[in-house]
């Protein structure tokens, strides 16, 4: 059992704090004061028994999704089954690879049919879900590293950009990852989208077999986790440039093809201080490919 849900506004008075278990929801909108304050109202209520909501369809959401897999039947755990759908046909995937996505953007639904906002976000960890009213944008950082959020571009976001969510997924990250990606960076039409192509794309930079990945098995880090015996990255010794450009076409590869069948819009993604793109004016980087210094 977890405790109680909390909640509490942070110290610059704007943004609100939901924390539970594991999750840790960074909160904040933009309008009229009772409009800001009905939203987070709203937020505060959803937000309460959403984690024994999703514990109670546990099993089924660590399970891999296959065509004739049951939908879940609460509303986040549907989301997360239908964000990780697209991919299931061609890899393994459960549900979790969308946890934090899905959970974000049921937060910022809630707020957004509670008061008219003419901005808003949710924050889960650095897989955030947006919300823009006409005219409106965002400035969002991208960082190189999760452990290490050094800043290496920037995405500017109106509210006429196909883009309403954002995540991130890497082997240093607080999740698990089949691959050597530092960081892979999505936009996506929804923050739940944005998490499991993030995983997947995460997924697709890997040099199998190479001597210089360190892999364990996922259970043996956590007993419960959905990836079993599926062998998890723990760390990359220093690669050569060859081996870091192989590894990161893979994984170029992947976000081009989920960008043609609509699923991404963009993606950045990191491997030992080389950085690819897969870009639109969107990214404030006059580069869609640059190398940076190598550590």
């Amino acid at each position: 059992m977890f405790e109680a849900s909390s909640a509490r506004l942070l110290p610059d008075g704007k943004r609100l704090l939901l924390q539970q278990g594991p999750i840790d929801l960074v909160v904040e909108a933009a309008g009229t004061a009772a409009a800001v304050e009905a939203a987070y109202q709203a937020a505060m209520r959803r937000f309460d028994g959403l984690l024994a909501e999703l514990c109670g369809e546990l099993a089924l959401l660590r399970s891999p999704v296959r065509t004739n897999s049951p939908v879940p039947e609460g509303p986040v755990a549907r989301r997360m089954h239908q964000a990780v759908a697209p991919f299931a046909a061609a890899t393994f995937i459960t549900p979790m690879a969308a946890v934090a996505g899905s959970v974000a953007q049921e937060i910022l639904g809630v707020m957004v049919e509670a008061a008219p906002l003419a901005r808003a976000y949710v924050n889960n960890g650095g897989d955030i879900a947006l919300h823009l009213a006409e005219g409106e944008t965002f400035r969002i950082g991208l960082v190189e590293r999760p452990d290490r959020p050094n800043l290496f571009a920037t995405a500017s976001i109106a509210a006429a950009d196909p883009v309403r969510g954002i995540a991130t997924s890497g082997y240093p990250g607080r999740s698990f990852s089949l691959g050597i990606a530092e960081a892979v960076t999505v936009l996506a039409p929804t923050a739940a989208m944005a998490d499991a192509a993030a995983t997947v794309i995460a997924n697709a930079i890997d040099l199998p077999g190479h001597p210089a990945v360190e892999r364990l098995p996922a259970e043996a880090i956590q007993a419960d986790s959905d990836l079993g015996t599926r062998l998890v990255t723990r760390n990359v010794a220093p690669l050569t440039e060859a081996e870091i450009e192989t590894a990161l076409a893979g994984g170029l590869a992947e976000a081009q093809r989920l960008r043609a069948a609509g699923l991404i819009v963009a993606a950045a993604m990191h491997l030992q201080g080389v950085s690819k793109m897969l870009a639109t004016p969107m990214i404030l980087q006059e580069q869609a490919e640059r190398r940076l210094a190598r550590a």
